[in-house]
């Protein structure tokens, strides 16, 4: 055989691959995307949300979610990250199954029906976007064990002096796995926020694996 003829054969098959793979993209979800790692397994919680209404993580089992740390009466970083937040809620309002979690860091002030006020303030949809109080150490801990918003040697020091102030958001999957952390004061981070969103949307949802305890929250 000479070389034209291998040649031409060479690049029929790259060819051929290249239409198999196009092909796999098309008709099989995920198929050639940048898989997202996992980072963390989000622990059991329990919190009021701004209707009084307690939310738990069964409560998000099959959903994607986007987590964040906020105070309403925060003059700084909060105003716009939760502009930013909200975009997020208005590109994804048609899809059922994504919600937003913004937890309090702040719930000695932020009483339900300040977050009520808050939400209504920001034009939240109450069905899919959920403002959290609860007690101040869950809080703190899950911020810092599960979505991984603060350092977890801060739990070392006196909760009552504590006070997490962070622009920084969590994205969470199907089976309750922390993803992938974001700017959320960053453009082009928010961007990638989106895309990750939707790709973690078509994932098939992994079986929960909800931790009780910070020590075996590892994957």
């Amino acid at each position: 055989m000479n070389k034209k003829k291998i040649g031409l054969l060479a690049g029929f098959f790259v060819l051929l691959f290249i239409g198999f793979y196009f092909v796999l993209t098309r008709i099989v979800p995920g198929f050639g995307e940048v898989q997202l790692p996992v980072l963390s397994y989000v622990q059991s919680f329990s919190f009021a949300n701004q209707d009084g209404r307690q939310i738990t993580q069964k409560d998000v089992s099959g959903k994607v979610y986007v987590a964040e740390y906020f105070f309403t009466t925060c003059k700084g970083i909060c105003p716009k990250m939760n502009a930013n937040v909200r975009n997020i809620a208005r590109e994804f309002s048609g899809e059922p199954d994504f919600r937003i979690l913004s937890y309090t860091v702040d719930p000695g002030t932020d009483s339900v029906g300040r977050m009520k006020k808050y939400a209504d303030s920001l034009g939240v949809d109450g069905s899919k976007w959920w403002l959290l109080t609860g007690r101040k150490d869950s809080l703190y801990g899950l911020a810092r064990g599960s979505y991984l918003l603060d350092d977890p040697k801060n739990n070392d020091v006196n909760i009552s002096e504590q006070f997490i102030h962070t622009q920084f958001l969590a994205l969470v999957d199907k089976g309750g796995r922390v993803r992938k952390i974001y700017d959320s004061l960053k453009k082009d981070e928010l961007d990638q926020l989106a895309k990750d969103i939707r790709s973690l949307l078509k994932e098939k949802a992994a079986a929960p694996r909800f931790a009780n305890s910070l020590f075996s929250n590892n994957p």
